[in-house]
């Protein structure tokens, strides 16, 4: 397969290398072709977002994709295939992430070269990925734009979830405060709250 199959009418003579950084922005690809990611590297290699880099994690299969997913709760992006071992491995993939393990943050990006196996509207209406790209039309600055796009909402995603962890610690502080000065009180506002709740969820 030749990566101008990958980066539509896209060629650079360089050679393939690890651009990788420990400390960068994990992105997952997952497809069963090796050339793919040494192309997929090769695209994003020298990407800087808020001072960090990409650090590049490969997988070949469904099996080995969940278990790089279970391992890793800090992947920003998945770079994932949806034609592997069977015809809906990474749609399964797709599926785990958001289902099985409940990650909500990491952005999806399906990349097929079978539109015709998974088609875009049927996927976008039952999977919940960010993004849906056919590799015959996927250029390395289309792709570029993808990540670019996708470690941006990643990011905010990521800062409300930390917003919401301090509210939450916030909160319990001032529950904890009140058990101990006021029980009265608290009892109240545990009571005010549950109202709250019942009333929301009729």
């Amino acid at each position: 397969m030749s990566s101008d199959f990958i980066f539509a009418d896209e060629q650079d003579n360089q050679a393939a290398a690890d651009y990788s950084s420990d400390t960068g922005w994990k992105v997952l690809i997952v497809d069963d072709e090796r050339e793919v990611h040494a192309v997929t590297r090769l695209a994003l290699m020298g990407i800087e977002f808020e001072g960090r880099g990409l650090q590049f994690i490969s997988a070949y299969s469904r099996h080995e994709a969940e278990l790089l997913l279970t391992e890793h709760d800090d992947i920003a992006i998945v770079l994932l295939d949806v034609v592997m071992e069977t015809d809906d491995a990474g749609l399964q993939v797709a599926k785990y992430i958001r289902e099985t393990i409940g990650n909500r943050r990491s952005r999806i990006v399906l990349r097929t070269g079978q539109p015709g196996q998974a088609p875009e509207r049927f996927v976008v209406m039952h999977y919940d990925i960010n993004d849906y790209k056919a590799k015959t039309e996927l250029t390395a600055q289309k792709l570029f734009t993808c990540v670019m796009s996708a470690l941006r909402s990643y990011r905010d995603i990521m800062r409300v979830n930390e917003q919401l962890e301090q509210v939450d610690q916030e909160l319990s502080f001032y529950r904890t405060w009140l058990q101990e000065h006021h029980p009265q009180l608290a009892q109240q506002v545990a009571d005010a709250y549950q109202r709250i709740t019942d009333t929301n969820n009729t």
